[in-house]
């Protein structure tokens, strides 16, 4: 290679390096805005009459399309497409939000004995396997506080199967949807709208799958054979 090639070839490494210098420095100095995280909460009132149940229950991490397998929020302008909020995000990925409310919901119930999103170290006797079929903002017809707004309505639904171990039969399984409407423009309202809905759907799941487990138990009790 020539001097002037070398000459060229080192002049153009500087000139890369000093750009990432600039972005990083651009970064460092807040030109890059970090995007706004939203959580959601976990149920904690539940029926009266939920029975309790003396079992050890799993609660597997949701399945869920790579629509949904993110922590970006999603929402469909029309059933065809799917896009994503800007500037804003959960503060998961969306499956490990579900499960990780779904077992505070669990616990919370006070109606199993012990709950956990691993099976390490845990001999279970049943585990809860979810598939997030439906996690998304909808853009709905008319207008909504103005004339260029529509309303956002989150929608949510679970399919739930309850698995008896160890023989890894399917004793139950029941899909639980929900969708609620944001009662404002803003984020902030679209994310209250998903803590409405994922909380009724939740709250559905869970009192469905412990009444599954119950009825399971007293079956185990009279034949330990039976499922």
């Amino acid at each position: 290679m020539s001097s002037t090639a070398l000459r060229r070839l080192s002049l153009a490494a500087a000139a890369a390096l000093s750009l990432s210098g600039c972005a990083e420095l651009a970064q460092i100095g807040g030109v890059a805005t970090a995007p706004d995280l939203y959580s959601l909460s976990p149920k904690s009132t539940f029926s009266a009459d939920l029975p309790g149940v003396d079992a050890q229950v799993v609660v597997e991490e949701p399945t869920a399309d790579a629509s949904v397998n993110t922590d970006r929020i999603a929402i469909k302008p029309n059933p065809l497409q799917v896009k994503y909020f800007s500037g804003s995000r959960w503060v998961d990925r969306a499956p490990l939000v579900v499960q990780r409310l779904m077992v505070e919901s669990f616990e919370n119930s006070g109606a199993v004995s012990s709950v956990s999103q691993s099976s390490v170290g845990l001999r279970n006797d049943f585990t809860v396997v979810t598939d997030l079929r439906e996690f998304q903002g909808e853009l709905q017809e008319g207008p909504a506080q103005g004339p260029d707004a529509k309303p956002v309505l989150a929608r949510v639904r679970l399919n739930v199967k309850v698995i008896a171990e160890p023989q890894g039969i399917i004793i139950g399984s029941h899909s639980f949807p929900a969708a609620v409407e944001a009662n404002e423009p803003g984020m902030l309202a679209v994310a209250a709208a998903f803590d409405e809905a994922l909380g009724e759907a939740m709250r559905d799941a869970v009192e469905w799958t412990i009444r599954i487990i119950d009825a399971a138990e007293e079956r185990r009790a009279r034949d330990p054979f039976a499922y």
